[in-house]
């Protein structure tokens, strides 16, 4: 072998290596809302959940209802999905809860609060996210 072809393997493997690299830490598409809390439900909040999904609240104002739904960016095996809802303060358990082992996501969780703020959450597989004292009014 030649030193320009052994450079140029060397090349071919670490343009390969690099490629791969970056084909594994690219973020995967993320978890969208497509109306799981029902008709006349709108999104009016979002958080996420660590790198593994999105935590959605929505509102009916024909209800007064909120809803939360946790949803992973891509369906997959069952894991741990859970979905909380309560009035602020929330004590030690949540009002409206869903737990399990889901493969794409939990809830909805609905709790009438027109007017109140409300703590919402999402967890997948033990990363949590939500919001405390949010959508007041």
């Amino acid at each position: 072998m030649t030193l320009s072809n052994h450079s140029r393997r060397v090349a071919a493997c670490v343009l390969a290596a690099v490629t791969g690299a970056v084909l594994m830490t690219s973020p995967a598409a993320a978890a969208t809302y497509a109306g799981e809390c029902g008709a006349g439900y709108r999104v009016v909040n979002s958080a996420p959940i660590g790198r593994l999904g999105t935590v959605f609240l929505a509102y009916s104002s024909a209800s007064g209802k909120n809803c939360v739904i946790a949803k992973r960016h891509r369906a997959g095996s069952r894991v741990v999905i859970e979905a909380g809802l309560g009035v602020h303060p929330v004590g030690p358990h949540w009002p409206a809860y869903q737990g399990d082992r889901f493969t794409s996501y939990a809830g909805p969780v609905r709790l009438a609060a027109a007017g109140r703020c409300v703590d919402w959450m999402g967890r997948i597989s033990g990363v949590e996210g939500g919001k405390r004292r949010t959508n007041c009014g």
